[in-house]
């Protein structure tokens, strides 16, 4: 973009980060989340309209959208890391965000699922490309930074999602929210293609192309990688526990705290799915984005003395908001839910910035892309697709006995243990991931 510096090769040292690149692909990681999170909180009345169980929402909020999301990462991001990756980023916007005005227009669970599909299918070319993109535009010492840069997505499209998703339920219902979500998706693409820079281009016609490493080669390097598979696990479990309580967050407050909610949408004088909206979307939103800028922070400075650092941020931050996310779940009041709830975003939004860079700094330039698909293969199998389907599963088995809202509180609290199970990952990452650095001689 005008007036960036964008190194045209790995070596390259930029006198300053590319801002308004990295603005731009912040942008459309807010999209990609936007889509995914404005599900939540229309969730009751899809499941009123469609007839739909507990079991079902876990399908199409996560292991629907998460297998072709997964499936196809790796393809794409083989593609990516000797194509055009901007264009692979544009054209895979556009397609996410057709098939999420798409799903405004679904009848039934099946047409919802399909939807839902199409989306992952779209978004499945999106964070590898740009992993692999951003890590071109800046030095090693600004990756944790700018990493958390475009993790900002993360939690300002969760807050668009949430607050639009509320306004609009209200206003319009929720299949114009998802119409009306989908389409500026679709302008930004165009903006995308024509506006980003694709370092390559320059490379390409003044250097001798780098032979592009086969793919059991790429592989090959990985599986020598143990500290890489170790934070692919705990990035997963991670996963697993947030994307298992997201899914719904929206059902938890409108399920089994209805009254309160009414009461303090009343005192503010507007429609208690507004009032949700607003209130998740500045707790998911606002406190993710001061999260994942301290944890950008915090990465690059830890990394300094090496790159063990960049696995400390998350070891630490998992393990606290272990017992936030249950205390979110458990607690008696919305007030002192929706402060567990600030407490456990802003601690897990702590690891974005060091996750990424921790596996773009350790693995070849040549790879990096397909580094992050595999990463976000693991992930998003384990986490997304599994976490809201386990916590589904899990509230309609112990709604006979408990009740349907305390059933829902119980799933949600269970996700304690994979973010425990993550922080020990990271953990035991930290043990390995300088002597697997060493192997690749960086």
């Amino acid at each position: 973009m005008t007036g960036d510096t964008i190194p045209h090769t790995d070596d390259t040292r930029p006198t300053r980060m590319p801002y308004g690149a990295l603005s731009l692909l912040m942008i459309v990681y807010a999209f990609n989340m936007l889509d995914r999170q404005i599900v939540t909180i229309l969730v009751e009345p899809m499941k009123t309209d469609l007839n739909l169980a507990d079991w079902q929402i876990g399908m199409i909020s996560g292991l629907a959208f998460a297998l072709f999301y997964t499936l196809l990462g790796i393809p794409l991001a083989r593609i990516a890391d000797r194509g055009n990756r901007v264009g692979m980023i544009a054209i895979a916007l556009f397609v996410w965000s057709g098939f999420t005005a798409l799903c405004g227009l679904a009848r039934n669970f099946t047409e919802l699922l399909l939807a839902r599909i199409g989306v992952g299918v779209g978004e499945a070319g999106c964070t590898p490309a740009a992993h692999s993109l951003i890590t071109d535009y800046v030095p090693r010492e600004q990756r944790g930074r700018a990493l958390a840069l475009y993790s900002l997505g993360v939690p300002v499209g969760s807050l668009a999602g949430l607050v639009l998703g509320g306004i609009l339920l209200a206003s319009l219902g929720w299949r114009a929210a998802f119409l009306i979500a989908g389409v500026p998706g679709i302008l930004l693409a165009v903006i995308v293609w024509f506006t980003l820079d694709e370092p390559r281009k320059r490379t390409l016609t003044t250097q001798t192309a780098v032979p592009h490493m086969p793919l059991g080669q790429v592989l090959a390097t990985l599986r020598r990688l143990p500290s890489f598979w170790l934070i692919s696990f705990g990035t997963a479990m991670g996963a697993f526990g947030y994307y298992g309580q997201a899914s719904f967050f929206g059902s938890l407050y409108m399920r089994t705290h209805a009254t309160g909610i009414d009461t303090m949408a009343a005192g503010w004088g507007v429609p208690p799915t507004v009032f949700l909206g607003l209130s998740l979307g500045l707790i998911v939103g606002l406190v993710g984005m001061v999260g994942t800028f301290v944890g950008g922070q915090l990465a690059d400075r830890a990394a300094r003395r090496g790159i063990r650092g960049y696995t400390l941020v998350p070891s630490t931050s998992l393990v606290i908001a272990a017992p936030l996310f249950a205390g979110a779940a458990l607690a008696p009041t919305v007030a002192l839910s929706f402060t567990f709830l600030s407490c456990a975003i802003f601690v897990h939004a702590l690891n974005y910035g060091s996750v990424f860079a921790s596996v773009q700094t350790l693995v070849p330039a040549r790879v990096r892309a397909m580094a992050a698909a595999v990463q976000l293969f693991v992930t998003n199998a384990i986490g997304l697709a599994l976490g809201p389907l386990f916590v589904g599963i899990a509230s309609d088995l112990l709604a006979p006995s408990l009740g349907s809202e305390q059933g829902l509180r119980a799933a949600m609290a269970l996700v304690a243990l994979p973010l425990a199970i993550g922080s020990l990952l990271f953990w035991l990452a930290g043990r390995r991931i300088e002597a697997d650095e060493a192997k690749q001689g960086a």
